[in-house]
């Protein structure tokens, strides 16, 4: 078998572009690859070879008259089924929309499509993109390509084993609990959570097909196997959205900072979300590194802004409306019951199930009040970066888990080195950067026990470019292994 299914983007474009290969053939490589190891894994979860197969000619022959579609012209890959995409099913999971078949592509799809890319097929993802592993009753589960008795995360869990796989080369995710950042920790490759607003999610379920709001906290953004490819796919992807488009547009700054100009601060532990301690080690060594290859690097937690913790409670406080706004009338009503215990109790934790109910079903003027702290702990974030470039933090107290199916995320554990920690302490580092709209990258630091991990590389608001800089940086001071599998 050919080793096509390896490469990059950008070096697949200039195999396309000096016709190495053509699109129908690269196509033809990554079926013959999904043959082979997609049964065990179970990433890909829907096809349209057909009408893929049809588009790859077209762009061949597009091709060869000295045409071209754009700066991903012929290149295969792959969707993550949050997203609507025409000829495919989109059911986020859900046997309720495991029929549902779009008429039209989401906008991001839409941005990649006119870009020159050929979609073929849809990852898996849990239902309704509410876990941090990927299984479901539509599909069944996704395994991890490093070890199939362990997750590859969620809930863009497809897309980052696809990656890994060799399935495809770029994916579309969507997060708002981590859902870019820890399958990509978990699987070795990268991600980019975007600054809010820039990449649409028009398209996206949930909320249900043909929602025309905007949620906040959530967004969409890329994933790769190399840094710079992830500037190339977000620099097609970031576009306003909607109405908006009639007078806006968006030009992301650009860096070329050589990693001599970073500053650089390391906040790799806190004591309400301890991590692996193997795994810190990695953290730290990839921290070393920067600061070995000249960057100018601090170890600790910022000042000028609250604790992990704080943020943590504030994120999910916001979280649980925004998850709560589609629930069904009667989990509603429940939820309203939980919630006036929880006052009779006197509170209750806000990763709780209790928690949860209280602060999902908020008044308004609660929320009101959240945003406006929200708006505080942006302009404070503002000035912690007038000292520091970019923030690293780990992804997740751990390395990708074994499957874990029975309960839920209020009642299931996490161990961490030999400690029962709630489950929902994956949300905890993600929770600083989607609280404040911030973006990260998120790129691999390391080995564990045979498995990949990954660092956050968080920036100032709408300075997403300088975040996949320093992960270039990285991925040229620490590289890690792209798990070549064969099993």
């Amino acid at each position: 078998m050919s080793d096509w299914h390896r490469r990059g983007v950008r070096e697949l474009l200039q195999a396309l572009s000096d016709q190495a290969i053509s699109s129908e053939q690269l196509l033809q490589a990554l079926f013959e690859r999904v043959d082979q190891l997609n049964p065990k894994l179970n990433t890909v979860v829907a096809q349209d070879r057909e009408g893929a197969m049809a588009r790859a000619r077209e762009a061949d022959a597009a091709r060869a008259r000295g045409e071209s579609w754009g700066p991903l012209h012929g290149l295969p890959m792959t969707i993550k089924d949050t997203f609507e995409v025409v000829g495919m099913p989109a059911t986020a999971g859900a046997p309720m929309w495991a029929k549902h078949c779009p008429d039209r592509h989401a906008e991001a799809v839409q941005r990649l499509v006119d870009a020159g890319a050929i979609i073929y097929g849809k990852t898996n993802v849990p239902y309704l993109a509410a876990d941090f592993q990927s299984y479901n009753r539509v599909y069944g589960c996704t395994n991890n390509p490093w070890d199939h008795s362990r997750t590859p995360g969620g809930s863009s869990g497809g897309a980052a084993a696809a990656l890994a796989a060799g399935f495809t080369p770029a994916e579309l995710g969507s997060d708002i609990g981590g859902s870019l950042r820890n399958p990509a920790h978990y699987c070795g490759v990268l991600s980019h959570k975007p600054s809010f607003g820039i990449v649409s999610m028009m398209g996206h379920i949930p909320g249900p097909p043909g929602t025309q709001s905007r949620s906040d906290l959530a967004v969409a953004g890329p994933m790769a196997r190399d840094a710079q490819d992830l500037d190339l796919l977000l620099q097609v992807l970031a576009a306003p959205s909607g109405l908006d488009a009639r007078a806006f547009k968006i030009d992301l700054p650009a860096c070329d900072w050589p990693v001599e100009r970073f500053r650089v601060l390391a906040w790799l532990d806190d004591p309400s979300c301890p991590i692996q301690a193997q795994k810190q080690a990695q953290l730290r060594a990839s921290a070393e590194a920067l600061a070995d290859a000249g960057a100018t690097v601090e170890f600790g937690a910022p000042k000028g802004v609250p604790g992990l913790r704080e943020q943590y409670e504030h994120y999910l406080e916001l979280l649980a409306p925004i998850m709560a706004g589609g629930a069904p009338p009667k989990l509603y009503k429940r939820m309203k019951i939980g919630a006036l215990i929880a006052r009779l109790k006197g509170g209750a934790k806000p990763d709780s199930l209790l928690g949860y109910a209280q602060n999902g079903t908020c008044d308004h003027r609660r929320w009101l009040q959240l945003i406006e702290q929200r708006e505080q702990l942006r302009v404070a974030w503002e000035k912690v970066f007038e000292q520091y470039d970019v923030i690293l933090m780990p992804v997740t107290p751990t390395t990708a888990p074994t499957h874990q199916h029975e309960g839920d995320l209020f009642t299931r554990k996490l161990a961490v080195d030999g400690a029962d920690r709630p489950y929902a302490d994956h949300m905890a580092w993600i929770a600083p950067a989607t609280l404040s709209l911030l973006p990260v990258t998120t790129a691999p630091a390391g080995m564990a026990d045979g498995l990949p991990l990954g660092m956050q590389i968080m920036g100032p608001y709408l300075q997403d470019r300088r975040c996949i800089r320093l992960a270039e940086h990285l991925q040229r001071l620490r590289p890690v292994p792209i798990r070549p599998l064969d099993s």
